[in-house]
């Protein structure tokens, strides 16, 4: 099935994800909480290569509580070679939303086993996306959709709904995708999710274009 998961939608996008300082992305950077079992990093910097049009693009990006999303805060570009001359028609070439996109599953993080443990392992979405794209494996996924109303389809849809939504990818149809559902039963279900709770500092506006993201970034 097409575009199942934002990883996937994002395959061709290779980006660098570091903390504001420069250091490794990594469980430790992950200090704000959302919904009820998520945690991510609340400032990342993401760099892309585009080697066809000899471009280096870095976006600092940052989480916004009121938006429910990150959100581009600084941009930049550089030439990469003398032949190319830097100006808004060579840097419109290159996406900034698909950054956005491809880095954030790297700064989501959360835990299979309990939160209270000492011990227990904080993993990123990138870490559990599997080579096909499926951030669910099929079993789980399949035993969701059978449970009914469960703490397990709550978990999955918050994981699945903030894996989309805190990049700008519309949660509904990766919900859809993953657990192999009509589009009207994913809707209910994460209406279900956010009145239980569960999906607590997420938010996708559906009508907000994708330009959007970097609106407000400024531009050096």
């Amino acid at each position: 099935m097409p575009n199942h998961c934002a990883v996937r939608q994002n395959e061709a996008v290779k980006v660098e994800v570091k903390t504001p300082n420069g250091s490794e992305m990594t469980a430790s950077a992950a200090t704000t909480f959302v919904g009820s079992a998520l945690r991510i990093a609340p400032d990342f910097i993401a760099t892309t290569m585009d080697e066809s049009e000899s471009i280096r693009t870095e976006i600092s990006v940052s989480y916004s509580s009121d938006a429910g999303r990150y959100v581009v805060r600084r941009l930049s570009h550089a030439a990469l070679s003398d032949s190319v001359e830097l100006n808004y028609k060579t840097a419109a070439k290159v996406g900034i939303q698909p950054m956005v996109q491809a880095a954030a599953p790297h700064c989501i993080f959360l835990t299979l086993g309990a939160e209270s443990e000492p011990t227990a392992a904080w993993l990123s979405v990138a870490e559990l996306t599997t080579a096909h794209g499926r951030i669910l494996p099929s079993a789980i996924a399949a035993e969701v959709v059978r449970r009914g109303s469960s703490e397990a389809r709550m978990d999955a849809i918050e994981i699945l709904y903030g894996s989309a939504a805190l990049g700008g990818l519309a949660p509904a149809k990766l919900i859809q995708a993953e657990l192999g559902i009509p589009h009207r039963t994913a809707s209910a279900w994460i209406i279900a999710a956010r009145q239980a709770g569960r999906l607590k500092g997420m938010n996708f506006n559906a009508a907000r274009p994708a330009s959007d993201v970097g609106s407000t970034a400024r531009m050096s």
